[in-house]
């Protein structure tokens, strides 16, 4: 899942100045690189250990399964360390040398197996001292360290360090002379696990998705208590420094209010709050979400409570007004679909960090920057991570803003646009009538991105009209205005409220014309999959013939196949993943304490393998089949067999996702009877058809969050265009790029003319020619032990 880039500047610069929180990932992603092969590295002497400091946060056991997996692959030698920097300091049985099968089921626990704690010893010289006489002993000079920015920080100065502390055990006598030599620098390198996400250099840290999702989850599960008897709910996230986890989850639920340290409300916001709260409800709306971070505060530093924002509430409103401090649930229960992924990329690219360094390597950090993952250097990432506090502790809250980065700043944005209405009277007037709808199969956080278009076209001036059944329905003037009020409450419903249909509009272009006519539309949005984009590309052909076609037209990809060219993400596909991921984990419980067992699991995409590989790599499969990677039978016997030797070991489990058009011959039923039969007598079969689950359900806080931003973008174009357009009283579009689809490409928003995103597209079997995500497949075979080939050219990009 993506979610913005950053560039070293000359130390005689303040940091500050230098680059924003979150961009500081964009320089390494564009670095020009050799071509490298992953079987070329080798880990032969190496001896590498892996702990867990600080808070804990789910996804941090995908991260520590993949890390040991991934150094056992290349033949290094791989130690927990328990307890974290305590564990290090007090040594004996804390750091224990680990086998592959050591990390088997561990993927979707939350927390830490390896154990996490706060240590004060390790903050003196004489703990860090005692820590590098129990490395030492059992030969570790590489520390894979995952944790917050504290702990990333202790781990560069234990590095920096290293060599006098050897010297120091050299002349006490504890370690021989030629250790120091042996052992003569120690090679660190971070993944960041924080539920907060305020670390700079990272668009995502390790559990805040998972965290986003706790929270969603309570306030679905309160807005209906809420509802019921009209209550005002202030509920608390955490956040003490960060108010990242308040400001997304305020906007995937559309929450009346939210306070984050980073930007205070302004001086007399105990009137503004009431008074909205008083609008929403003269607007029969029945309940009103406030949602507080912990370390929220006033424009003077001050502490804003959620107690506070109760007693405020029941005083001046007198509104049945309850608090609900959500706490350790946030950090607790099973690691998200994109926290697994995550984990697990970035495991395994801080093993290749360590493989690759030399005595002279600086400590780096393994982040994400859109779809790709990148290493900085640390120490420049923690600095800017604290700037950002030194800028709020100075009450320069807008310079914070900045500095945590364009994603923070566009969702605060966001935000302030869709929360409130402004008066008719302050609204511009734009006499442009735009029409929103939904083509294809339905998918989670359609109705998110409907909600976000109809606000952001009334916030522009414009009257937005809502088509119901997609092109078949606008044929048959199923159309309506659509008001800011009548889309309250849409984020977290899934489904399409609009209703949504596959058929394509070549066969109702007269009448579709003439609705356009008769409703006076001048721009269209469209929202849907691969029907969507084939549906503007007829429209757009149309335009000679039919005047009403030559107006703004764009379209947003939401589909669970994520198959629509020019994106690398589609609305919907990460709540799908999350489904797929979520089954597994229980038809995988299914066979606990029985006899070794082998689940087929067959996934939608149409001929997309985007969902099975991406869901075999979140749930632990040994194999995804997939359309985009031929195979045949000689494969499928070389899988059974790799299945039958590890059944031999202690796991018990095995998995293999197979994508519903992966091939005509091989399909679920034959693969599932080859395995039964190949595996007689060591381990029997289950098969699974997930089917349309997979596009039902709540939609996730990315889905919510992605489809509001987009949206929101997608009206601004429009908006644009129809001004570019407007000629003596009416709008002409005709050019090739007013019709354009926007999609996510690595970490930007891209507006493309749909007729140049042709040469890209496979309209057989409606996938792109080139997916981002195929470079990802070799990663779930290496994490099954599978010997195969990778191309490792990207992952050493440094800015």
């Amino acid at each position: 899942m993506a979610s913005e880039g950053k560039e070293s500047k000359p130390d005689s610069q303040p940091a500050a100045t230098q680059f924003t929180c979150k961009d500081l990932a964009a320089s390494a992603t564009h670095q020009p690189t050799d071509k490298k092969l992953f079987e070329n590295l080798s880990g032969a002497g190496k001896v590498i250990g892996v702990l867990t400091s600080g808070g804990d946060a789910q996804g941090m056991n995908a991260a520590v399964r993949a890390v040991v997996r991934m150094g056992i692959y290349v033949g290094a030698k791989m130690y927990f360390v328990y307890e974290g920097y305590q564990g290090m300091v007090d040594g004996g049985n804390n750091i224990v040398e680990v086998t592959w099968e050591c990390v088997s089921s561990i993927l979707q626990v939350g927390g830490t197996v390896i154990g996490s704690a706060r240590c004060q010893a390790f903050r003196t010289r004489e703990g860090r001292l005692q820590a590098a006489y129990n490395l030492i002993q059992k030969g570790i000079t590489n520390l894979c360290v995952i944790g917050g920015d504290g702990s990333l920080t202790g781990a560069n100065l234990f590095r920096e360090e290293w060599s006098g502390l050897l010297e120091e055990l050299a002349k006490a006598g504890k370690i021989e002379k030629e250790a120091v030599k042996k052992y003569a620098y120690l090679n660190i390198v971070g993944m960041v696990g924080s539920i907060d996400n305020d670390f700079c250099g990272t668009d995502m840290t390790i559990g805040t998705d998972s965290a986003l999702h706790r929270i969603i989850e309570v306030v679905d599960a309160i807005m209906t208590t809420a509802q019921s008897h009209q209550r005002t709910f202030v509920l608390e996230v955490m956040g003490r420094h960060c108010g990242y986890l308040a400001l997304v989850s305020a906007l995937a639920c559309g929450a009346d209010w939210v306070f984050i340290p980073e930007y205070p409300p302004e001086e007399g916001w105990e009137k503004l709050l009431c008074t909205k709260l008083l609008e929403n409800r003269a607007n029969k709306k029945r309940l009103n979400i406030i949602i507080v971070a912990e370390g929220a505060i006033d424009i003077h530093n001050k502490p804003i409570t959620s107690e506070k924002v109760k007693d405020l509430v029941v005083k001046q409103l007198g509104y049945d007004t309850r608090v609900t401090i959500l706490g350790h649930v946030q950090r607790g229960g099973t690691p998200s679909a994109f926290d697994r992924i995550l984990a697990s990329r970035m495991g395994v690219d801080a093993v290749l960090a360590l493989l690759e360094a030399t005595a002279d390597t600086p400590a780096c950090v393994v982040s994400l920057s859109g779809n790709q993952s990148v290493r900085l250097p640390l120490m420049e990432c923690v600095h800017m991570t604290q700037e950002v506090q030194k800028a709020m502790d100075n009450c320069q809250f807008a310079e914070a803003v900045k500095l945590r980065g364009r994603s923070f700043e566009n969702n605060l944005n966001t935000y302030k646009l869709l929360s409130q209405k402004k008066p008719d009277s302050e609204l511009p007037k734009s006499n442009f009538n735009v029409a929103i709808m939904n083509v294809g199969a339905p998918a989670a956080g359609m109705n998110a991105a409907v909600r976000s278009a109809v606000r952001m076209g009334i916030s522009e001036g414009h009257k937005m009209f809502a088509v119901n059944n997609g092109f078949e329905g606008f044929s048959k003037g199923q159309i309506k205005e659509i008001t800011w009020g009548g889309v309250g409450g849409w984020t977290g419903q899934g489904g399409s409220i609009l209703g949504t249909k596959r058929t394509l509009p070549a066969k109702y272009l007269e009448t579709i014309a003439e609705q356009m006519r008769i409703h006076n539309i001048n721009a269209l949005l469209v929202i849907g999959g691969f029907e969507a984009y084939l549906g503007l590309l007829e429209l757009s052909a149309a335009r000679e013939k039919y005047e009403e076609f030559c107006v703004p037209m764009v379209m947003v990809p939401a589909t669970v196949s994520n198959n629509v060219p020019g994106s690398d993400f589609s609305i919907g596909a990460d709540t799908a993943l999350n489904t797929i991921t979520d089954t597994c984990d229980r038809i995988k419980q299914s066979a606990s304490g029985t006899k070794r067992r082998v689940f087929i699991i067959e996934t939608m995409g149409g001929y997309c393998g985007y969902l099975a590989s991406m869901g075999g790599l979140a749930a632990g499969a040994d194999v995804a089949y997939i359309f985009e990677e031929e195979f045949d039978i000689r494969e499928l016997q070389a899988n059974v067999e790799h299945l039958t030797e590890k059944m031999k070991t202690s796991i018990q489990r095995g998995l293999v996702l197979r994508n519903e058009n992966c091939n005509e011959n091989y399909t679920t039923d034959f693969i599932y009877q080859l395995y039964s039969e190949e595996g007689k007598g060591i381990f029997d079969c289950r098969k699974n058809v997930l089917g349309h689950m997979q596009q039902g359900g709540a939609p996730s806080p990315f889905d919510r969050n992605f489809g509001t931003k987009i949206s929101a973008k997608a009206v601004l174009w429009l908006s644009e265009k129809l001004k570019e357009s407007y000629r003596k009283g009416k709008v002409f579009a005709n050019t090739d790029d007013s019709v354009c689809l926007l999609g996510m490409r690595t970490r930007k928003l891209i507006f493309q003319p749909v007729t140049e995103l042709k040469s890209e597209t496979d309209f057989e079997h409606r996938i792109p020619k080139e997916q981002w995500w195929l470079k990802l497949r070799p990663l779930m075979k290496i994490l099954a032990k599978y010997k195969i080939s990778y191309d490792v050219s990207d992952s050493d990009n440094q800015s």
